[in-house]
């Protein structure tokens, strides 16, 4: 479906893009998501 990894990342970004401009409404429980993601991949996140 795509010709490369790159054309896959940049239809999933521009998706993302689109469908962020819509959203009015917080998230909900993003403190409690936050701390999951910091223990889960703590490596990959920086704050």
């Amino acid at each position: 479906m795509f010709p490369h990894d790159q054309a896959a990342f940049k239809s999933v970004y521009m998706a993302i893009a689109n469908t962020e401009k819509k959203w009015i409404l917080p998230i909900r429980d993003w403190g409690m998501i936050l701390q999951q993601f910091l223990i889960i991949f703590e490596e990959r996140c920086r704050i």
